[in-house]
């Protein structure tokens, strides 16, 4: 007789999108990596059954392959899987995370954007992601071509930080003619991004715009 499955409300899967990673117990996370079941057991039951054999999580790290290849459900390549992922949380434990850059001011952004993005013969526009202490976590360019409101819609940038769980942003594009001096669309385009910031909670910290070796703030021009 084979082992009921739990409710669907129960499924690690379900759960996780439900509660999110931390309401996860060491069995559910473990039946994630797996995926399936097999025959008479669900994923929740061979993630079960190799807690046991391995006596818990910590036993897991230092159960060989070939041992967990043989545990019910198994096999060679979930064996293998199983391993992976045991190593992706070690190097993390492990490995020193990179400085990343914190933009204090419209001139720290400038520093960073400018060898990147100032010298392009077309125009470009992108968004720097930022955490709470406005570090660094993601820039990116979104489009390519003339910068307006018709061509550059608030979806895509906050789309983008909402994605990465971004605090803050700031946007950028450069202008080829080497003149940072905004437009009145860029400014206009500032104050859309701006109220839709504000609406979901996503500050935008600045509009810089650069040239070869210029840049303009925009909060640097409303703050003197």
């Amino acid at each position: 007789m084979g082992v009921p499955s739990p409710s669907v409300q129960d499924r690690p899967r379900e759960k996780l999108e439900r509660s999110g990673l931390r309401a996860l117990g060491d069995n559910e996370l473990v039946a994630l990596v797996i995926g399936h079941g097999t025959a008479g057991l669900s994923a929740l039951g061979v993630a079960d059954g190799v807690l046991a054999a391995a006596g818990g999580l910590h036993g897991l790290t230092r159960m060989s392959r070939s041992h967990l290849a043989r545990q019910p459900g198994i096999g060679n390549a979930l064996a293998s899987r199983i391993q992976a992922a045991l190593e992706l949380g070690r190097r993390t434990l492990l490995t020193e995370a990179p400085v990343r850059p914190q933009f204090r001011a419209p001139a720290d952004l400038a520093q960073f954007l400018l060898p990147q993005f100032g010298a392009y013969p077309l125009e470009r526009f992108g968004v720097v992601l930022l955490d709470t202490k406005h570090r660094l976590l993601k820039a990116l360019v979104l489009t390519v071509g003339s910068v307006d409101v018709s061509v550059v819609h608030p979806r895509e940038v906050f789309q983008e930080a909402i994605t990465v769980g971004a605090a803050a942003v700031a946007v950028f594009h450069n202008h080829p003619s080497g003149d940072p001096t905004p437009s009145p669309d860029d400014l206009k385009l500032t104050s859309r991004l701006r109220q839709a910031g504000a609406i979901l909670g996503i500050p935008v910290i600045d509009h810089l715009i650069l040239a070869d070796t210029r840049y303009y703030s925009v909060r640097e021009a409303e703050t003197g």
